[in-house]
């Protein structure tokens, strides 16, 4: 459920009628609900009812606007962070750093020593090297560096091979075949406390399937490290879950998961991360444009040309993502069309022989489920500007990230004397 409803023939976003946004902000806009933010937060929380130690932590790289995390810290929620800017975000918003988890494979040096300094409470290691280093960046500040040690579980999440992370060729992760050794040798390190294993296959998972298989393996291996005189106290089960991009799409609910967590980890006695993040966030936020004009010719559709582009939303691009298109103020009427953005890149294309509402030059619409991985993705290709963010809550909303003009980018960039 989100809070973008039609209310006497316009879309709202919770109370705010979307025009009233692209006339005060303009277009395109990425507008998040606070309400929907809030209801998924605690849905997933309490879906993780029947496990009774645990930290959710928000996944960062999928929606990493500072409002939207102070919302997410206002809920009790953790942070997932993949690099030095995310977990100085996550700080600025108020998260705890005994909440952070540092994730990712190429932590610089410079990072690790941040993540020490800042004293967050964990680092997921993702490779023998990298424990080495952490253990003697620790030494060096007398400090000792909480950490598990993320597994490869070589198991196929069955979604996009750009978003998959856990099968064998994937670059993340030490492979389920070393795991002991290369706990052995970590575990026995000055500064590193090394106290657990962690695990994530992939994203915008659409079957519990593969999961519990990977959370099978890392039973099965917390068994066997216990068994050689390891102590395991903490397991982070990653995230992944899936959410309903295209209408009739029905993904596992976070009650399936939770449930099916508690089963297969009950007998595990360890503290469980959880790091949720497109599952939060994503029906959470919508992507308005404008229509540019509607261009006919040749004997395909006619291509309904919106002022919003790959720079601004990339996951059609990238992924062939599907993406629900929709009008602000549907008339009832219904055509096909190519959905294409202004970009001078056959690539910039949101949908191809779609039907959807009638459009005309002028109208507004939206793309659905873009509150994850939408505005965190965007670039100024093409020379274009940073798309503005705007939160609403009830009846009032906030721009919550500028709009950055071209012009502005380009004063960044300062031409050398010996040029002119």
């Amino acid at each position: 459920m989100d809070h973008f409803a039609l209310n006497q023939g316009v879309l709202h976003a919770e109370d705010v009628p979307l025009p009233r946004i692209a006339q005060e902000v303009g277009t395109p806009v990425y507008v998040y609900s606070r309400a929907t933010l809030t209801r998924h937060a605690r849905v997933f929380a309490e879906a993780l009812d029947g496990v009774p130690d645990k930290l959710v932590a928000f996944a960062v790289k999928a929606n990493p606007n500072l409002a939207v995390l102070k919302v997410l810290a206002s809920e009790g929620y953790g942070a997932d962070v993949v690099s030095g800017g995310e977990l100085m975000r996550a700080l600025a918003a108020g998260i705890p750093a005994e909440k952070v988890v540092f994730s990712g494979v190429g932590k610089t040096r410079a990072e690790l020593e941040l993540g020490l300094e800042k004293g967050i409470g964990q680092f997921n290691i993702e490779s023998r090297e990298e424990g080495r280093e952490l253990a003697e960046l620790a030494t060096a500040l007398g400090k000792q560096a909480p950490a598990t040690l993320r597994i490869n579980p070589d198991v196929d999440a069955k979604t996009h091979e750009k978003i998959s992370t856990g099968k064998a060729e994937n670059k993340f992760g030490i492979p389920l075949v070393h795991a002991r050794e290369a706990y052995a040798e970590l575990a026995a390190l000055e500064g590193l406390n090394l106290r657990g294993v962690a695990v994530h296959i992939g994203s915008q998972l659409l079957d519990l399937e593969p999961l519990e298989t990977a959370f099978g393996k890392v039973g099965q291996l917390i068994a066997d490290l216990r068994a050689t005189g390891h102590t395991i106290s903490h397991v982070d089960l990653g995230g992944g879950l899936g959410v309903p991009y295209k209408s009739g799409e029905v993904p596992p609910s976070p009650a399936e998961y939770g449930a099916m967590v508690a089963r297969v980890t009950r007998d595990w006695g360890v503290h469980l991360t959880f790091e949720p993040g497109r599952v939060i966030a994503g029906n959470a936020g919508v992507l308005m444009t404008r229509v540019v004009r509607v261009k006919r010719g040749g004997n395909g559709p006619p291509f309904v040309i919106v002022d919003a582009a790959m720079n601004d939303l990339a996951r059609p691009a990238l992924y062939g993502a599907w993406h629900d298109f929709e009008a602000v103020e549907p008339t009832g009427e219904r055509m096909t069309a190519n959905i294409v953005g202004p970009i001078c890149e056959t690539g910039d294309t949101f949908a191809r022989d779609r039907e959807c509402d009638a459009l005309q030059s002028g109208d507004l619409a939206i793309f659905r489920t873009a509150g994850a991985y939408g505005a965190t993705m965007a670039s100024s290709y093409n020379s274009r500007g940073f798309v503005a963010e705007v939160m609403v809550s009830g009846s009032d909303y906030a721009i919550v990230a500028n709009r950055i003009p071209a012009m502005d980018i380009m004063s960044a960039e300062p031409i050398p004397e010996w040029l002119d």
